[in-house]
Formats: C-alpha cells, sequence, structure tokens
C-alpha cells in the first residue's frame, strides 16, 4: 500500500475524479436558503482545479453551499481505515470552510462529520486528520471503512465564498519532516 490515494487532481478529460465519480454541488435551497453557487473545472495557475463559489446567506435558515464527492461509482460505501486523513491543496477567499464526511451511518441529509480548513488567497497544503472530525446530527463515531462521500464546504456566517482545490488524496499522518509516514 502507498502512502497516499489520489481522490481526484482534476486532469481528467471527462470531468470525473480519480475514482471515476463526479463532483456534486448542494446549497441551503434544498431546505429552503437562500444560498447560491457555482462550480466545476477551471484553468488556474496550478492548472485545472476544482472551483466553487457563491453568495453563502442566512436567511431562512440557510447558511452552506458545498461541492461533494461521492467516493464509490455504485453507491456504495469506501474503506478509508488505511490512511490516517485527508490531504488537501486550496486556496481561496478567507471564510469558514469545513471538509465534510458522510458514512453509511449518515442517511439524515444533516447528518455529517466535519473538520475545519485553513483557506487563503496562496496555495496552501494541509493535513486533515480523520480524528479532527466531529459528528453533527449524530451520536456515532466516524467509521472510516464505510465512508460516501467527502465534501469541501463554505458554511455558517455569509460571505462571498470562493476556493479552488488543486489536489485532494487520503494519506498517512505527515512524519516529522512534514511527509506522509
Amino acid at each position: 500500500m502507498t502512502d497516499t490515494l489520489l481522490l481526484d487532481d482534476f486532469q481528467r478529460d471527462d470531468g470525473l475524479s480519480s475514482l471515476g465519480t463526479g463532483w456534486e454541488g448542494l446549497t441551503d435551497r434544498v431546505m429552503g436558503g437562500r444560498s447560491e453557487m457555482q462550480f466545476g473545472h477551471h484553468e488556474s495557475d496550478a492548472g485545472s482545479v476544482l472551483l466553487m463559489r457563491g453568495q453563502v446567506r442566512l436567511e431562512n435558515r440557510g447558511g452552506f453551499i458545498q461541492a461533494r464527492l461521492p467516493l464509490d461509482r455504485a453507491g456504495g460505501s469506501f474503506d478509508a481505515s488505511a490512511w490516517d486523513g485527508l490531504y488537501l491543496k486550496v486556496r481561496g477567499t478567507p471564510g469558514p470552510y469545513y471538509v465534510h464526511l458522510r458514512t453509511r451511518q449518515t442517511w439524515q441529509p444533516w447528518q455529517h462529520y466535519r473538520a475545519p480548513i485553513d483557506v487563503g488567497t496562496e496555495w496552501l497544503e494541509q493535513f486533515v486528520p480523520f480524528a479532527a472530525f466531529e459528528g453533527r446530527a449524530t451520536w456515532r463515531q466516524l467509521d472510516v471503512s464505510a465512508l460516501k462521500s467527502v465534501g469541501l464546504v463554505a458554511y455558517g456566517e455569509a460571505f462571498e465564498a470562493e476556493i479552488e482545490v488543486a489536489r485532494l488524496e487520503l494519506g498517512k499522518r505527515p512524519g516529522p519532516a512534514g511527509v506522509p509516514r
């Protein structure tokens, strides 16, 4: 086994992830909110990236926009227990951004596990350990052997969100030199 597993580097010509699944866009409009978003592949100085942008609005109990990647082509779950967390390479406008994980046990739309990520105007590579994810609307522990999707979410306050993602992968916890062990 390698130290990382590429989920997406946005280089496929067909727009699919490295796993063969496609990104989905979601907003709080599914529950009456007013947030707006655009997302898709975009050419940047880092090559092809995922770009998600939009207005996060709090009216009507809203407050999020999300780009979500299913991890299994058939809609099943994905066993990520061989890795310790996620590596991301991101940049964008500062604001409250999160990575969301859904599992077989999070069947209600509002159930998920989340961890904050840092986003700034310069490219930032970061590791988000699975231990950093907290359950929302669930009492269950995160079961990484049953992941359904990973999402990038602008959430919680009204702002103009814009985030570019150049790389997303599963990985081992970084060692002392900052490289996966």
